[in-house]
C-alpha cells in the first residue's frame, strides 16, 4: 500500500481488445469525498473503464491505485474498500430484501452485530422499511434500485461506484436515491464515482471527466465547462407591427432565426435585460435560459468551445 495524491488514481489506462483501443491511455485522479462524474457517449469506454477500476476486467496496460492499494497486485484490498451498483442487478428474486443484503454482507466477513448495524445504517439512507420483506422479484423499478444501492453500501465502503443509478426510474424515486447520494457524501465523506446520462446530475458533482473514444477530451468542475462549452441564450418572438429585421441589422445583433422566434447568444445573462429594455412594446414574448451541462456535453462531443 503506497500514498497516492488522490483516492482514485489512473495514470496511462489502456484496454486493447484484439488491437482495438477501447481505452485509450486516459490518466485522471479522484479526491477523497468527492463526487465525480464520469460522462460519455455510448461505446466511449466508460464501462470498460469501471470494470478495470472495480477489479472485475484485466487492463492492458497503465498504473491504478484505490485507497493506496494497486489494482492488479492488491485486488481482494480493493474489493473490500468499494461498493458498486451496476446497471443490471445482483440480488436474488426469491429473497427478500432484508435477506438479499444481509447475505451479500456475510461475504465482507462481517460479524451479525456488525452486519445489523451496518443493515440499520443503509435501511435509513434508502428508506428500505416499507420493502423490507417483500420478495426483490415483486419490487418496482424504483425499489429494486434502492435495494441495489444498499447492497453496494452494507460494508460501508468508502469508495462507491454508482453505474447510471437512475436510469429508468420515474421522478420520486430519482429525487430519493439523489438525496442518499448527497447524505452519503455529506455525512460520511464517502468518494462516489459516478456515470449517468441524465446531464443534469452532472452538475452537483465536484469533477467531471469526459470520455469520447476511449480518451479523455475535457475535464474541470462544471461551473469550469459551462464557461467553455456553454452560453446563455435569450429567445424572442415579436409582435408583428414591428420589423426586427431592419432593428436587428441596424443594431449588429448575431442571432439564428427558428421560424418566428429570434435567438441571441449571451455573454451574461444580465445582456437579456439590455435587449429587452430597448424593445420595450416590441415584444410578444420572450424567454432566458441558462446554459447547462447539456450544452456542455453536446458542445465537447462535437468539439465546439465558446468564444
Amino acid at each position: 500500500m503506497v500514498q497516492t495524491e488522490g483516492i482514485i488514481q489512473v495514470s496511462n489506462l489502456q484496454k486493447t481488445y484484439n488491437q482495438f483501443h477501447v481505452v485509450k491511455g486516459i490518466s485522471f485522479s479522484v479526491q477523497k469525498g468527492d463526487l465525480f462524474a464520469f460522462l460519455g457517449t455510448n461505446g466511449a469506454g466508460k464501462s470498460t473503464t469501471i470494470d478495470i477500476l472495480c477489479t472485475l476486467l484485466k487492463k492492458t496496460s497503465g498504473t491504478v491505485y484505490i485507497d493506496g492499494y494497486k489494482l492488479d497486485e492488491s485486488n481482494e484490498e480493493i474489493r473490500n474498500k468499494i461498493g458498486v451498483v451496476f446497471q443490471d442487478s445482483l440480488l436474488d428474486d426469491c429473497l427478500t430484501v432484508f435477506e438479499n443484503i444481509i447475505t451479500r454482507g456475510y461475504y465482507y466477513r462481517l460479524s451479525k452485530k456488525q452486519l445489523h448495524e451496518n443493515y440499520q445504517f443503509v435501511s435509513e439512507y434508502l428508506k428500505l422499511d416499507d420493502i423490507k420483506n417483500r420478495k426483490y422479484k415483486s419490487l418496482s423499478g424504483g425499489q429494486r434500485r434502492r435495494a441495489d444501492i444498499a447492497r453496494a453500501l452494507i460494508h460501508k465502503p468508502k469508495i462507491l461506484f454508482l453505474d447510471e443509478p437512475t436510469t429508468g426510474l420515474d421522478p420520486k424515486t430519482r429525487i430519493l436515491v439523489w438525496d442518499a447520494i448527497k447524505r452519503l457524501k455529506q455525512e460520511t465523506n464517502m468518494t462516489i464515482f459516478l456515470t449517468t446520462h441524465y446531464l443534469e446530475e452532472a452538475v452537483v458533482a465536484d469533477q467531471v471527466v469526459v470520455l469520447k473514444d476511449g480518451s479523455i477530451i475535457s475535464e474541470g468542475t462544471p461551473e469550469q465547462l459551462k464557461d467553455h462549452f456553454a452560453y446563455d441564450r435569450l429567445t424572442i418572438s415579436f409582435k408583428s407591427t414591428f420589423n426586427a429585421d431592419v432593428w436587428l441589422k441596424e443594431n449588429k445583433y448575431s442571432y439564428m432565426l427558428d421560424k418566428s422566434a429570434y435567438h441571441f447568444h449571451l455573454n451574461s445573462t444580465i445582456e437579456a435585460y439590455e435587449i429587452l429594455k430597448q424593445l420595450d412594446g416590441n415584444i410578444e414574448s420572450f424567454e432566458v435560459v441558462k446554459g447547462s451541462m447539456e450544452d456542455v456535453f453536446i458542445n465537447i462531443i462535437e468539439e465546439r468551445g465558446v468564444s
